[in-house]
């Protein structure tokens, strides 16, 4: 596992600090990373040719460290030693108040900042790979073919150390207005959540192989806790 152990909280810094809302900003390591591993897609933000640019893209982490996929024809090849920020977002619930103003949505949010790196060492390109595999499907890398030295020059992996990092969470609370308490208007939340298909197999499938137990009862982790 690279980076160090999860105890604790984040430091503090100008960057990570927010402007609006602070009281629903939090530095708990092990919230954040509760976040960064139920999630599985996050937004990579960089400027590029002096132009902002931000990218969906999927990402795993390994201790404190946050690994992120790309490819070596695009534009994460040329981000080593770059500033970048990434995003991850979990929805909770849609929140119904009796005014538009006050309409929200219940969420978990961390925002990364730092400088990423360009992932070079093979054992550690391997290792990075086996995480993002590892973080859509636990234990799908011993039932699935490692990538070939190809694949691999095909693929850019970068790097981000979780150091200037915090974490906003909203509950699923309405806070409508005192005066509008009295009107004729329902007021709630509405969960949401992801929910898995029956697993559909590959028509091509050798005869007898039956889906593993996490395509047939498939769930993201849900044990953040924070502010849901």
């Amino acid at each position: 596992m690279f980076g160090h152990g999860a105890e604790g909280a984040y430091d503090q810094t100008p960057r990570t600090t927010a402007t609006r809302y602070q009281s629903r900003v939090g530095y708990d390591r092990a919230a954040v990373h509760a976040v960064l591993d139920e999630a599985l897609v996050c937004h990579l933000a960089f400027v590029l040719d002096g132009a902002p640019v931000a990218l969906p893209t999927v990402h795993a982490r390994s201790g404190d460290r946050l690994y992120v996929h790309g490819s070596t024809g695009g534009r994460f090849a040329r981000l080593d030693g770059e500033q970048v920020s990434v995003t991850v977002t979990l929805f909770d619930a849609l929140v119904l108040a009796r005014s538009w103003m006050h309409h929200s949505m219940a969420f978990r949010s961390v925002v990364v900042h730092g400088t990423a790196r360009v992932v070079a060492d093979p054992a550690e390109r391997l290792e990075a790979m086996r995480a993002l595999i590892d973080h859509i499907a636990p234990g799908r890398t011993a039932e699935s073919r490692e990538p070939t030295r190809k694949e691999l020059a095909q693929t850019a992996i970068l790097a981000l150390d979780l150091e200037q990092v915090s974490l906003k969470a909203r509950g699923d609370q309405v806070a409508d207005d005192e005066a509008d308490l009295e009107l004729p208007y329902w007021a709630g939340a509405i969960p949401l959540a992801i929910t898995a298909g029956v697993a559909k197999p590959s028509p091509d499938l050798l005869e007898g192989i039956a889906p593993p137990e996490y395509a047939q009862h498939y769930t993201r982790s849900h044990a953040c806790g924070y502010a849901h």
